[in-house]
């Protein structure tokens, strides 16, 4: 069976794995070097870059058979193989990290609730997930690890980390963390099941909404973000937080994007087949006046958002220049219950822009995170104030 989804992430969710997806047919047991082949072969189909980065992938196909005599050789010559693209997104999941990521997308987890990022070789957490275990010990984002179970934890990747996190349910783990005041604490953790939310929904003062969209690799997370619309019809203006946000599925930008553009193209993607662009249905579900909240967290899929609504002067963006990935990968099974990531197009925003490595730059820069949302508010404010009438959203029904 083959799972395929179109992605746009940035972030390593810490969670357990105790079993494999995949189950292989009776009788039926996958030679090693047809795994390293499947990989080889989906790479050659679908790549974005038809010259694969100047690597000479033809060679490459058989190039390890020899070496390759079991799954542990499979995966290892994977993952040399696709280095050679030197790029970044496109990687190789062995079945825990392929079954942590399935749990993102099902939003239900089990692990301590946190995503992490390296920053100048620093293990660094950049979010925890409310009311997740890591929150419930005094975990808190801008943390630093530096130790996991009584080993330094300098140096290594996320998914390294992630490696020696995860654990099965009602299992503790012992974090060494460098909090930003440069202050050591040690914290234990039990590991549990945690129900991953996607939007958070408030009202402000001056009847101004706010909607926190924290991540898009859940698949109920366009389903929470019409909910969190219609618990707030009546305000007179929204924020879209999506600050801290390292993207997830491109059908969930496609599908937000469309719930709040009045026209336009929402995003192009171009792979080597040719260019496809994604074009708002023309009847959104509110026509209140939006202010987004970027920042340099903000990836990929929040980009995609970000961007499809300033380009058609459907809303201001407002804090830092975002993180600037402008590509998209295509996640595809293995024989065995890995997968693969595949970078499969590059797109562009609807004004033609090209964000990778370079990120979005806001309309109102605002460098202080504590300044950002006030910052916001007062901008959707005067906005609102140059209305003549309060703009609310449309008669709109939702089906759990």
């Amino acid at each position: 069976m083959k799972q395929l989804k179109r992605m746009l992430g940035l972030f390593m969710l810490v969670s357990l794995v105790t079993v494999s997806l995949y189950q292989p047919a009776q009788g039926h047991k996958n030679h090693p070097r047809e795994i390293y082949h499947k990989a080889w072969q989906l790479v050659n189909d679908s790549y974005y870059e038809d010259g694969f980065n100047g690597v000479d992938w033809k060679k490459l196909e058989h190039k390890f058979d020899s070496k390759i005599q079991t799954v542990e050789d499979a995966h290892k010559y994977i993952k040399v193989m696709l280095k050679t693209l030197n790029d970044p997104y496109t990687r190789f999941l062995d079945p825990k990290a392929y079954k942590d990521e399935s749990d993102a997308i099902d939003a239900k987890i089990v692990g301590i609730g946190i995503n992490l990022m390296q920053k100048n070789a620093r293990l660094m957490i950049t979010k925890t997930i409310e009311e997740g275990p890591a929150e419930e010990a005094g975990v808190r984002a801008g943390d630093e690890i530096i130790g996991i179970d009584g080993k330094t934890a300098i140096g290594i990747t996320p998914e390294q980390a992630a490696e020696r996190i995860r654990g099965q349910a009602g299992t503790p783990v012992a974090l060494k963390l460098r909090e930003k005041t440069g202050a050591e604490k040690d914290v234990n953790i039990t590991r549990r099941e945690i129900i991953i939310r996607a939007v958070k929904a408030t009202m402000l003062p001056n009847n101004i909404g706010k909607i926190q969209l924290s991540t898009f690799i859940s698949s109920d997370a366009a389903r929470e973000f019409r909910i969190a619309l219609k618990k707030l019809q009546r305000a007179d203006g929204l924020v879209i937080d999506l600050r801290d946000n390292p993207g997830g599925l491109l059908s969930n930008a496609l599908e937000i994007a469309d719930m709040l553009l009045e026209r336009g193209a929402i995003v192009s993607t171009i792979s080597r087949t040719g260019q496809h662009t994604d074009i708002a249905s023309g009847v959104p579900i509110t026509h209140q006046p939006i202010v987004v909240l970027v920042d340099q967290e903000s990836a990929s899929a929040s980009e995609i958002l970000a961007s499809a609504l300033r380009d058609n002067d459907r809303a201001k963006l407002v804090g830092t220049k975002t993180y600037g990935k402008g590509l998209v990968q295509e996640i595809n099974r293995l024989p065995g219950g890995a997968a693969v990531h595949i970078t499969v197009s590059r797109y562009l925003t609807p004004s033609g822009s090209d964000i990778n490595k370079i990120g979005v730059a806001p309309d109102i820069t605002v460098s202080r995170k504590e300044e950002q949302l006030s910052a916001a508010v007062s901008h959707l404010r005067e906005k609102i104030a140059s209305l003549k009438n309060p703009i609310r959203t449309s008669s709109l029904s939702y089906s759990r």
